[in-house]
Formats: structure tokens, C-alpha cells, sequence
């Protein structure tokens, strides 16, 4: 992982437009690629990104680029070019590097699940049809390079469909999943694979970052899993 903080500008370009201003700012670059920028507030959440895959490249600011700053301190001295899928581009207007470390952070193990979330990925395999009417249980834990997809399922088509199973549906759920599907859509044998989000609650911006990404989202009861919400025992 590359850490740079500098003194900044950033420019997103894309599905939507966005732009932050000169300042101080925190540059995570990923070992996957992924690129973001970070103010120093907001907990994780970066002010702006670019998910892997992704292309960065470093170049000279043009004569107009060198002009926009007055202030000397704030002149551009570089300017990033990140490009995504699609026409996504993030630029980076770099004045000034404070500071620049590299460090490998070697292979993460992965993300320890409690008991609730390891449970109810238990039954989803137990019970696929939970998720879809006709979805069949290829194999648990269906291992990619970059981590395994917690089901792999097939439809009534005969289509695969990687399930990302989550107690708790945020954001970065949504994220990895993607990520998932990018990498498992580049094998030929495997074809235009679908992805479902499933968690007990899905927070509403993680649902719309989802449906944006083609992603299907499915809440799960937990208890109606573990047969202990029985359709008789309710009032209404």
C-alpha cells in the first residue's frame, strides 16, 4: 500500500460530476489498484475513489493545469490520471507531496465472520431458494484470487450467481461483492455472472449504490431461517 499525504485537488468524472478544492489530503494507494482520497474526519469513508480495476498514471500539468492556482504554494507540480470502467476518471492535482511511504502489507487473511454471520451462511447454503426461486448451492466459499465469495449458486437458466452474505448490508458489502464479479465475469467458462447482496438489514445507500451496479439485493429473516418464526405464532 502506497500512503501519500499532499496538498491537493481532485476531480471526478463519470456517471456523475465532483470536485474538491485545494487542500491537505490523505492518498491511499491499493496493492489491487484502487485509489482514494481521504480528508481527516468521516471515519473510513474516503471523500472520493476509484475501485479496482483501475489505471493510474502520473504526468506533467498542461499550461492551462498550471495556471488555474494563483498562489505560488499552490501551483500544480503533477497531476494523477485514474481511469476506471466505463468513462470513470478520477484526477488528482497534486501542489505539493508532504509525504510518500510504500509499505507491503503482505496477504490478508480475510475477514473473521461472528457466529450470527457464519450461521446464516450456513443456511443460505442449506437453503438457496431463500435467495431465488430455482437457485441451487454450486459450492460454499468459492475461492477467486483476491478472496473467496461466500455461495456460488446457479438459477433455473443454468446462469452462476455469487451471493455476498452479510449480517449487517453497508457500503463496503456492496464493494467487495463487486469486485468478486468483476473478476469471476473475465472467465469465459463461467459467463455474465449474477450478484445478489443478502443480510438480515441493508442499510438505503447501500441499496442504491447496489441497483446501480446491477446488483440484486435480498433481506433475510434469520429467524424464519432457523425455523423459529413460525406463520401460526403471529398476530397479524
Amino acid at each position: 500500500m502506497r500512503l501519500v499525504i499532499a496538498r491537493c485537488q481532485v476531480d471526478y468524472a463519470g456517471r456523475l460530476s465532483a470536485h474538491l478544492p485545494m487542500a491537505t489530503r490523505l492518498i491511499m494507494v491499493k496493492a489491487d489498484g484502487a485509489v482514494s482520497v481521504h480528508a481527516d474526519d468521516r471515519a473510513y469513508k474516503p471523500l472520493n475513489w476509484m475501485s479496482a480495476p483501475c489505471r493510474l498514471t502520473v504526468r506533467p500539468p498542461s499550461a492551462d493545469e498550471a495556471a488555474v492556482t494563483a498562489e505560488l504554494e499552490d501551483r500544480i507540480q503533477e497531476v494523477w490520471e485514474v481511469k476506471g470502467r466505463e468513462e470513470d476518471r478520477l484526477q488528482i492535482s497534486i501542489a505539493e507531496i508532504l509525504h510518500d511511504h510504500t509499505h507491503e502489507l503482505g496477504v490478508d487473511p480475510g475477514l473473521q465472520k461472528d457466529g450470527v454471520e457464519a450461521h446464516l451462511q450456513q443456511l443460505l447454503a442449506e437453503n438457496p431458494a431463500a435467495l431465488g426461486a430455482g437457485l441451487t448451492l454450486v459450492r460454499r466459499e468459492y475461492p477467486t484470487a483476491i478472496g473467496p465469495v461466500d455461495l456460488m449458486c446457479r438459477n433455473d437458466a443454468g446462469g452462476y450467481v455469487a451471493i455476498e452474505v452479510k449480517r449487517r448490508g453497508e457500503i463496503d458489502g456492496v464493494e467487495q461483492l463487486t469486485r468478486y464479479l468483476e473478476l469471476l465475469r473475465r472467465d469465459s467458462l463461467l459467463g455474465e455472472v449474477e450478484g445478489v447482496f443478502a443480510a438480515q438489514q441493508i442499510k438505503p445507500q447501500a441499496k442504491v449504490l447496489a441497483h446501480d451496479r446491477g446488483i440484486r439485493c435480498v433481506t433475510v429473516d434469520y429467524d424464519a431461517l432457523r425455523g423459529l418464526d413460525d406463520p401460526q405464532d403471529r398476530l397479524f
